[in-house]
């Protein structure tokens, strides 16, 4: 493209130039002149010291550049831009600005009229975002271009697609040691490549020594510091002349300048130069020195551009600290590193300007030889998202395609967009969001700038200002050598314990003071100084503030009213801001983590420390962000503060990497809910949040809304099609739990199928589903409606209700029953609902016949369960089962219990002979059993089990409580109920009352209870229970109307103290009786027991008083009778214990007479035991000493006798453990018939009542048994 003709601009007066005739460019400032004359690039190549960046300027003025435009000249530094604009200005006798000007960072001293204008690349780039063109300049040179960095590689990039738009404008790049073959390249053609004019020669000469670190012998340690010593020993030896150290960083000159105060005299000045030095420091390094030697120690900062005055001799110990960018872990890294070839002779050209020079490398000449001609490029290890945004904006196209001097890797340029997603700043197709677009209008960091866009709408940019433009330079505070101790104590006068960033705003505020209240500009940089604050750092701080301020005004926005940061809100809107730029840098404490590891994670699995000058380092909290992560000896966050996560959340959504788990279906919510776990580069930050998948998988949203709600019946509709669909469907699955069969309801694949076909496919949540349905059901009413036929795979022919009914009757309570197949699971099989109050009113034989349609099955099983000898004569078993179920007719439980009937069919159909132990009941399957759930009366579940007998010995208690409760709630019943009965003053006691609750009638039985001093009426629902206690009630009642008699035959029964006192030397019987009053007590309950209980029982005011009348006569004879009685049974049973004490060496025996006795005379056995068989007991305990007697000449027949009673009494003691204390009147005369065995067998003398045999006792147990 052509552009017009340019006219020439008005400049100031230019006086005559001169050029120092000792500079080598001098010398060849013609041949200079005519190569930028005929050629529109020219690459200058100067060794240090030739003159080229003072007279490579004038000479370009001296051929008429500056006319159309201004003379660029760029330098890598700050400080070198003005240096150097002072010396040419010195040196073209001109004030600084008229001719030569300068303009560093956002300090212009450059007047208008003037021809050389001295920049720093970053400023010159600057320009390009509002004059694309360069059309302010007509020659450019670039200084230093060896340094190669941002944006030195990115001017020569953008310069080669200017130069052929602008053929006007000249370009001159120069450097000591720079690759001309690449860059002439670059800058030209395959066929001609750009000129290269070389300037060889110094002043003087200078003699590289190589004094490589290296142990002499095993016994010296020689260290870096040591060699540096020697070195400047060496120095010194060689003559006069000041001393050049470089060294990697500032701990390596700390250490340098101890050793070296230690070895020299204190007329020597050791100087330490590097870039956070204060102004007074550094200026102390260029002043001329004093008679005594200099001894400058410096970092790569004086290897280039600035010249330190004096300089004969240099140190060069081959070290830099290097920054490298680590495109894993997202952090840049400060590694001290070799330095190549051209930064070795860089510092070299250091000397030599004053006299023959002489530098001292300490490494060998070979590890020269062996590093790199040039140093790497900073566009090679450094972020590129700066450069990549300033691309997009002035669409450059992509940095791929751009021509850089040296490309930078495919890696860097995606690392670059990653940063600038991390600011929102690039969409997924890497074009510019609006985010974007407005950060590459700011002409800063794009974290910083990121940062003040977030602040603008957080209404907090005031203070964000600030904060940004100490971020953007060095940190103001200083921390001198020699008083680190008072400059770390009067840091922390100024900081915040919250947050190093606020830390900034209390230092403005410090430095704002200050300033207001400034006498002289000389006493604030002493109450700076004082304050351990750089005068010039907060200088430069205020002007990019300034800048910042004036930036943001012309693109409209208006700072906010300072805000109080002691307020949370105002606290987090600026963190909110700080973290918009700086998300990748944030971090969490790893929980539990070694003393040895850094405590924080960060972003891609990195973890770090905090740097050790925070406030927070032992504060900060679990979360925390850094304005930057540095690596030198370890990895340090620096000027950090502690966030929420949520504020994660909040600032770097789109950076969130969501992952979703356990998506599930939600009633209440009425939609398909998953838990979410979010994580920011690795770092979690919340999980198990519950969320709407619909959006985020509609696909299987629908299908899990389906399935869960329609399918599974987890919908909250009151829809005809959803109530119709779901009741045959439970119908269904109950004749699939009532037939113990899945294979009746269609399998849920095909109901999913016929809703699928029917729902749009938007459709996911209950809302819209109804929003849907209210529309289709309007022009097909039965659309989502499914018939029988279509859940059903087959008829399920002969379930009914009579053969599974939904209810049992139970003594007039109605129980529901429920079905479940699952075998294995505590439900498989029939379930009786018990309600607690009638839980001891279930009748257990009932329940083991189950159901009419689950009887076949345990009739046959229990068949199977026979041994083989008999079940053989059965077969085919499940004929006969069914056979045997349809002789018991309809109600067969009417009659005996299931194992009575099916033993009594048996030897009907075929002559068996079978016993109930012969059936292996502990072989059917649970579901075989009926399974019993006992709820409150809210229908609360408060136990569950197939034992009755142990529901019942848990909650029978509580059961007859509330049965209780139930029939004092009867209006009827209750007024029966009666306290402090003395006498029979309440009508006719009838043997059951009926007992309503919610339209079912329940019977209870009434009884007499004993209070003590009186009696009460109480309904109970246990028949055996009631008698029980009715008896001990009406035996309570007839003592409390026979006192008198009961008094008397208190005082006649003297003589049982006696017996008392000798049944406490039996221990069978010291149990039985606590306190003569209680063997007394029970005598008299004996005789009343005898007198007036006979049955049948008074059942009326007239019966009642009849009995006593008639008792009143006996009871004293009875009740010396039976304490006459009881004299006898001790007696003999104090003679068997003599006895028994005397056989000890026959165990066996002993042990069962000692369990006889135990059986014999149980607590309260005088009225437990009928009146007749308690007489015999004198004869039975003559039976045992007998046996005793015989034992010593007959134990082997003892022994005999003693296992045919065994054999007997085993089965028995079995059967009546099972029994659990209900009473059977055929065991009871079965106890007794083995106590006539025993006086059989072991004393035949003493006769029996009737005759007994081990035989005929067989007989009766097997009868009694069938």
């Amino acid at each position: 493209m052509s552009l017009p003709a340019r006219r020439a601009r008005p400049r100031n007066a230019i006086p005559p130039i001169t050029y120092p005739e000792e500079l080598p460019v001098s010398g060849r400032r013609d041949e200079i002149a005519r190569a930028i004359d005929a050629n529109q690039v020219v690459i200058v190549c100067g060794e240090t010291g030739s003159g080229k960046t003072t007279q490579l300027p004038k000479i370009c003025l001296e051929l008429g550049r500056g006319q159309l435009g201004l003379i660029g000249h760029t330098q890598p530094r700050r400080i070198a831009a003005s240096t150097i604009a002072r010396r040419i200005a010195q040196e073209l006798a001109t004030p600084p600005g008229e001719v030569v000007g300068y303009k560093v960072r956002f300090t212009d001293r450059t007047q208008p009229g003037a021809s050389i204008k001295l920049m720093t690349d970053g400023i010159l780039l600057a320009e390009t975002q509002a004059d694309r063109e360069l059309s302010a300049y007509d020659t450019i040179v670039i200084d230093e271009a060896h340094e190669r960095s941002l944006n030195i590689d990115f001017l020569l990039g953008y310069l080669k697609q200017l130069l052929p738009r602008r053929p006007d404008l000249k370009l001159v790049i120069t450097s000591a040691t720079i690759d001309a073959e690449r860059f002439a390249a670059h800058f030209g053609s395959a066929d001609a490549p750009a000129p290269v004019i070389n300037v060889s020669g110094r002043l003087y000469p200078v003699e590289v020594r190589y004094r490589p670190v290296r142990d002499e012998d095993d016994a010296d340690d020689r260290t870096l510091m040591d060699a540096v010593v020697d070195a400047v020993d060496e120095c010194a030896r060689a003559g006069r002349g000041d001393v050049l150290v470089f060294l990697p960083g500032e701990r390596e000159i700390r250490e340098a300048a101890e050793a070296l105060r230690k070895h020299h005299p204190p007329a020597t000045e050791i100087l330490p130069l590097f870039a956070r030095l204060s102004v007074e420091e550094q200026e102390r390094v260029f002043r001329p020195g004093t008679s005594g030697r200099r001894i400058v120690l410096a970092t790569n900062v004086a290897e280039t551009s600035l010249t330190v005055p004096g300089i004969r001799f240099v140190v060069d110990t081959g070290l830099a600290r290097v920054k490298r960018y680590s495109y894993r872990n997202k952090v840049e890294q400060l590694r001290i590193e070799p330095i190549s070839q051209a930064a070795a002779n860089q510092r070299a050209g250091r000397c030599g300007r004053v006299a023959a020079g002489i530098c001292i490398r300490l490494y060998d000449e070979a590890e020269f030889n062996q590093r790199p001609k040039f140093t790497d490029p900073e566009i090679l290890r450094s972020s590129l998202a700066a450069v990549i945004l300033r691309m997009k904006s002035l669409r450059l196209g992509e940095p791929g395609e751009f021509p850089f001097v040296e490309p930078p890797p495919g890696r860097a340029i995606a690392d670059g967009y990653q940063l600038l997603a991390e600011l929102n700043a690039v969409d997924d197709d890497n074009d510019l969001t609006p985010v974007g677009r407005e950060l590459a209008k700011l002409p800063v960091d794009p974290r910083v700038g990121r940062m003040l866009l977030a602040a603008k709408e957080r209404g907090c940019l005031h203070e964000v200002l600030i904060i940004a433009a100490a971020l953007s330079v060095q940190d103001p505070r200083e921390r001198p050598l020699a008083a680190q101790e008072a400059a770390d104590q009067a840091h922390r006068r100024l900081a915040d314990e919250r947050s190093d960033f606020l830390t900034f705003l209390k230092l403005w505020h410090f430095v704002h003071e200050k300033i207001e209240h400034k006498k002289s500009n000389r006493k604030l940089t002493d109450e700076l100084h004082a304050a351990f604050l750089s005068a010039r750092r907060v200088r430069e701080w205020r002007d990019v503030h300034s800048q910042l301020v004036t930036l943001v005004a012309e693109l409209g926005w208006k700072p906010n009213a300072p805000l109080d940061l002691a307020q949370a809100p105002a606290f987090e809107a600026v963190h909110l801001a700080l973290l918009a730029g700086l998300l990748g840098n944030v971090g969490t404490r790893v929980l539990d983590a070694d003393f040895r590891e850094p405590p924080y994670s960060g972003a891609r699995g990195i973890k770090f420390h905090i740097w050790p000058g925070s406030p927070l380092v032992k504060k900060a909290g679990r979360w925390l962000m850094a304005a930057e992560l540095v690596e030198t000896s370890r990895l340090f966050a620096r000027t950090v503060a502690g966030i929420e996560p949520g504020w994660i959340e909040k600032v770097g959504a789109h950076l969130l990497k969501r992952s979703h788990s356990d998506p599930h279906w939600e009633k209440r919510a009425g939609q398909v809910v998953a838990l979410e776990r979010a994580t920011l580069y690795g770092l979690t930050v919340y999980q198990q949040r519950r969320v709407h998948f619909g959006p985020i998988d509609p696909k299987a949203a629908r299908e899990i809304f389906i399935r869960a709600a329609l399918v599974e019946g987890e919908l909250d509709t009151r829809a005809p099609f959803f109530a119709h669909n779901q009741r045959l469907v439970r119908e269904i699955r109950e004749l699939e739990h009532k037939t113990r069969r899945l294979d009746v309801l269609v399998d849920e694949e095909l109901i999913y199928a016929f809703y699928d076909r029917l729902i749009p496919a938007d459709v996911c949540t209950a809302a819209g589903f109804e929003k849907w349905r209210a529309q289709a059901e309007r022009e097909q009413p039965k659309l989502l409606f499914l018939s029988r036929d279509e859940l059903m795979r087959h008829e399920a022919a002969g379930v009914t209700t009579e053969l599974f009914p939904k209810s049992l009757e139970m003594r007039g309570v109605a129980m529901a029953v429920t079905y479940h197949f699952e075998p294995g699971s505590p439900r498989d099989g029939a379930t009786l609902t018990v309600p607690l109050y009638a839980l001891n009113q279930v009748d257990e034989a009932r329940c083991d016949w189950l159901v009419p349609g689950m009887l076949k099955e345990k009739a046959h099983l229990l068949l199977k369960s026979l041994p083989q000898k008999l079940r053989r004569h059965c077969v085919p078993l499940p004929e006969y089962a069914a056979g045997f179920v349809e002789r018991r007719g309809d109600r067969p439980w009417d009659t005996k219990p299931l194992t009575d009937a099916l033993i009594d069919d048996l030897r009907q159909q075929r002559s068996l002979a079978v016993r109930p132990e012969d059936f292996k009941r502990e072989t059917l399957p649970a579901h075989l059993s009926m399974n019993f759930k006992v709820v409150d009366e809210h229908g609360r579940q408060l136990a569950m089990g197939r034992s009755l007998p142990q529901l019942r010995a848990e909650l029978g208690a509580e059961a007859r409580k509330s049965f209780q409760a139930v029939a004092e709630r009867d209006v009827k019943v209750a007024p029966e109920l009666q306290e402090r009965i003395t006498d029979w003053d309440f009508g006719e006691l009838p043997e059951l009352l009926e007992i309503r609750r919610g339209g079912q009638t329940m019977v209870g039985f009434p009884a007499l209870v004993d209070r003590g001093e009186c009696c009460a009426l109480e309904v109970f629902d246990d028949l055996e229970q009631a008698r029980e206690k009715h008896r001990e009630g009406l035996r309570r009642l007839f003592r409390l109307q026979l006192k008198e008699q009961v008094k008397f035959i208190d005082r006649s029964l003297a003589g049982l103290q006696t017996t008392a006192m000798q049944a406490g030397t039996v221990p069978a019987l010291a149990s039985v009786w606590q306190s003569f009053e209680a063997l007394r007590g029970e005598v008299v309950d004996a005789a009343l027991d005898r007198t007036a209980l006979a049955e049948p029982w008074p059942a009326d005011r007239a019966s009642f008083h009849a009995r006593r009348d008639e008792a009143r006569g006996k009871l004293a004879l009875i009740a010396q009778e039976i304490a006459r009685l009881l004299a006898t049974i001790v007696q003999e049973a104090a003679a068997v214990q003599k006895k028994l004490g005397a056989a000890r060496a026959f165990p066996a025996a002993c042990a069962d007479v000692e369990q006889q006795l135990q059986r014999l005379f149980p607590r309260g056995f005088v009225t437990a035991t009928p009146p007749a068989q308690l007489a015999h007991y004198p004869r039975y305990l003559k039976a045992i000493a007998l046996r005793l007697d015989k034992l010593k000449s007959e134990p082997s027949r003892d022994a005999q006798r003693q296992a045919e009673i065994a054999a007997l009494a085993t089965p028995f003691l079995r059967e009546l453990a099972a029994r659990k204390g209900r009473a059977d009147p055929r065991l009871e005369e079965f106890r007794w018939l083995l106590e006539e065995l025993r006086v059989s067998l072991f004393a035949q003398e003493l006769r029996t009542p009737m005759p007994v045999s081990a035989r005929r006792l067989q007989k009766v147990w097997d009868a009694l048994r069938r």
